[in-house]
Order: structure tokens, then sequence, then C-alpha cells
């Protein structure tokens, strides 16, 4: 189950773990026009960890989620208008 609402500077995406026996801690997705933030409090240490990403690095995660094992590089988005 996931929920999303949209802020003043932000949209936020919380991820709800539905799974069997051993639930994990729900997982908060800030998107910001900058950067992305994750975020999942960790009962062991009772702490929130945090990681950030840039929105390249947000791209490449999406794209490396579907492609086969090796190293890549993607060439940078090229807008063009269409009429």
């Amino acid at each position: 189950m996931f929920s999303i609402e949209h802020e003043f500077d932000s949209t936020v995406i919380t991820l709800v773990d539905e799974g069997g026996a051993s639930l994990l801690e729900d997982v908060i997705i800030n998107a910001f026009e900058e950067c992305v933030t994750i975020e999942q409090y960790d009962p062991r240490t009772d702490r929130t960890q945090k990681i950030t990403l840039s929105m390249s690095q947000l791209r490449d995660l999406g794209a490396a989620l579907d492609l086969p094992e090796g190293v890549y590089m993607l060439e940078p988005q090229r807008h063009t208008r269409q009429e």
C-alpha cells in the first residue's frame, strides 16, 4: 500500500510494507525539484536513516532497474518541442 501527498515544495510518497510476518518500517520518499530523499526509521538504532539522490542519480536508478549487469553511462536527455 502507498499514499501520495502534494506538499508546498515536494511530493511525498509513503510506502507501507504489507508483506509477511517480518514487516519493515514505512519508507518515505520526498520528491523535490532538485533532489529526492528516501527515509526509513531503523528500530535497531532508534534513528531515521536518510538518503539523498540527485535527479541524475534518480534517472540512472530508474534506467538500471531495466538493464542487465554491466556499467553504463546515460546520455543527457535532449528535449525537443513537437508542434
